[in-house]
Order: C-alpha cells, then structure tokens, then sequence
C-alpha cells in the first residue's frame, strides 16, 4: 500500500488548493461508494474532528428528486454528469469513486468534469488503473476485492478530512 501514498498526499493539497480557493468538492459513486461520497462530503461541510470553517462540498448521491428525473429522463448514466455540467465551476474538484473504474455514470461525470475544467480525483481499485489517463490523480487500491477497496477508500479520504482540518482550524 506503500507506493498509492504520494498519490494520495497529491490528491490532499489538490483538495486544499480548491478549497482554499473557495472552490467546490462534488463526489460520487454508486451503492457503498454513494454512501461514501455523502460521508465525505458531510466531513467537509461539517467537520471531521476539529471546528473549523464549513467547506463547500455537495454529494452528488443525495437528492432523490434530481436522480429520478435524470434517469427517467437521460438514463442512469447521466445521473452525476447532468449534476456536474450544472453545479461545477473551473477549479472545482469532482472526487470520483469506483471501485471497479468501469461505473458509467461515474465515467461520464469525469467526462462532465473535464469539460467544465475542473480537477477530477479518482479512487478506485485495480480494475480501475487505466483512469488514470483521464484525471488529475488516480488512487488505484491494489486489489480486486469490493470490501477491501472501500475500506482503503475510508481511511484515505479520512487522512485527507484529517489534513484539511489542519489546515483550516478556527483562530
């Protein structure tokens, strides 16, 4: 697990880059990957451990209104690109989560992100290395297993919670 570090400690200062930048963070991924995008997103809006500034950060998983309508109206594909073709801006950060890097809507809102010029971050397991083309930092778990990928997936979004506290702890 060693050698996904320096692209985890990348993928860290990108986040506080745009964050204080007052950029964005939009995230999204499908069934564990859903609940963890709304997770982390949570964790910058409210906080992870120490009070802090609320951070602009919005899980593209959540609304159950919007979803349904995409993907009567589009297809479930299109369910977080139509999200981030409307809410992203240049210089927001799309948090993409896939454990297989083959999740569609997933691939299409990297699509979506690029065309707006935002920065896109991958986490994803070995199936999903070839994203790393596609983004600006591709955090590939070296296995195959869904449960062990999510689970690395916790801890390095909580180390990047754990960072960006830090660096904007109240005075």
């Amino acid at each position: 697990m060693q050698h996904i570090l320096p692209d985890v400690e990348r993928a860290g200062a990108l986040l506080l880059r745009a964050l204080k930048a007052k950029k964005k963070v939009l995230v999204c991924g499908n069934g564990g990957s859903a609940a963890d995008s709304q997770h982390f997103a949570a964790e910058l809006v409210g906080r992870y451990k120490n009070e802090r500034e609320a951070l602009p950060a919005i899980a593209l998983t959540v609304d159950s209104s919007m979803l349904t309508s995409i993907g009567n109206d589009y297809g479930f594909e299109q369910i977080f690109s139509r999200q981030t073709e409307a809410l992203g801006s240049k210089g927001d950060v799309l948090v993409a989560i896939s454990t297989s890097g083959a999740s569609r809507n997933v691939l299409e809102a990297i699509s979506a992100a690029r065309k707006k010029k935002m920065r896109v971050v991958v986490l994803t397991g070995e199936k999903g290395k070839a994203l790393w083309r596609k983004v600006n930092v591709a955090i590939v778990v070296p296995s195959r297993e869904t449960a062990r990928i999510q689970e690395m997936h916790e801890l390095i979004f909580h180390a990047w919670c754990e960072f960006i506290d830090a660096n904007f702890l109240k005075a």
